[in-house]
């Protein structure tokens, strides 16, 4: 048996997070594969067969799979379902949406947000907001997970040469309807794939404060911009780009908090960053105790500062 990686995509660049995923399967089973399923799909297929470890592609073309719907989407995994040992996607939304999906269908137990692999049958993952961390084991026929990209480094993207083979693509669901979608233009590097992100909280007080402050240091650093979940609820930033257990798990190279105090809800989402840097006036702050580097002080001085000096 082997290990099966459902592909993240748009339909035209397949997304990083599979890349992680990749590396993921190869930990359960040397033999992976990549399911790349979608609307005209062919020359993904072509892409994801350079990703170095990977034996095989199976590409779906069909009307019905163009805009992911986890039904759609559910119904082609399950139509292959019984060749793998292991299915695994990568934990973004889609991902989310279409594993259980899959599980249940397969009367097998989810495993989610996995960030090691100890065994083909063993797994890590957090639970408690990443403050505790479970080693589970699962004795299912077909283990069904999701892999938290941050805990995984990105397989390379070329180096390997893969067989390509397409598969029928299945009916559509038929009672869900893909209706409209608004996509954020945005020419900053994307929050959980960039290698610096500066994130603001609760204290920076507006929306347009928020962007007066972060926004030119993003510009300076060339970094992308998160934002904590006080921060988010308050209208000071969209929804997009939360970081936190319910918002977007980032691990850049180097994360910038301002004005945040570091609930657990928001390091969960970024305690793996390589270096973190916290900027706050109240020194009892949590976020100091994860922090490599802290400055307590007022955001509002010390951001333009660093902006001016960098």
């Amino acid at each position: 048996m082997s290990a099966l990686v459902i592909a993240e995509h748009d339909n035209a660049s397949l997304k990083s997070a599979t890349l992680n995923a990749v590396t993921a399967a190869a930990a359960c089973d040397s033999d992976v594969h990549i399911l790349v399923a979608g609307e005209a799909v062919g020359a993904l297929a072509q892409e994801a067969a350079k990703i170095a470890g990977v034996s095989k592609v199976i590409f779906a073309e069909g009307v019905c799979l163009k805009d992911g719907l986890a039904e759609n989407i559910a119904a082609q995994v399950l139509a292959i379902a019984d060749q793998y040992s292991h299915i695994l996607f990568p934990a973004t939304a889609s991902g989310k949406s279409v594993a259980p999906r899959v599980s249940a269908k397969l009367d097998v137990a989810q495993i989610s947000d996995i960030i090691k692999v100890e065994s083909p049958d063993t797994f890590v993952r957090p639970i408690y907001a990443g403050n505790a961390i479970a080693t589970v084991q699962s004795v299912d026929s077909i283990k069904v997970i999701t892999v938290r990209g941050t805990g995984f480094d990105a397989a390379a993207a070329t180096g390997g040469s893969a067989a390509v083979e397409s598969v029928a693509a299945v009916a559509g669901f038929g009672k869900s309807v893909f209706v409209g979608r608004e996509v954020t233009k945005n020419d900053r590097p994307e929050l959980t794939a960039a290698k610096i992100v500066v994130s603001g909280g609760r204290a920076l007080g507006s929306a347009d404060q928020f962007q007066q402050v972060m926004t030119p240091l993003a510009d300076k650093l060339g970094a992308a911009i998160g934002a904590s979940r006080a921060a988010v609820d308050a209208g000071y930033a969209p929804n997009d780009l939360q970081v936190g257990q319910t918002g977007k798990i980032v691990a850049p190279q180097l994360y910038i908090a301002a004005g945040i105090s570091g609930a657990i809800q928001h390091l969960a989402g970024m305690k793996d960053s390589k270096v973190i840097v916290a900027i706050n006036k109240d020194e009892e702050a949590p976020i100091f105790s994860m922090a490599d580097y802290g400055l307590v002080a007022d955001l509002f001085t010390a951001v333009p500062e660093l902006v001016a000096s960098v």
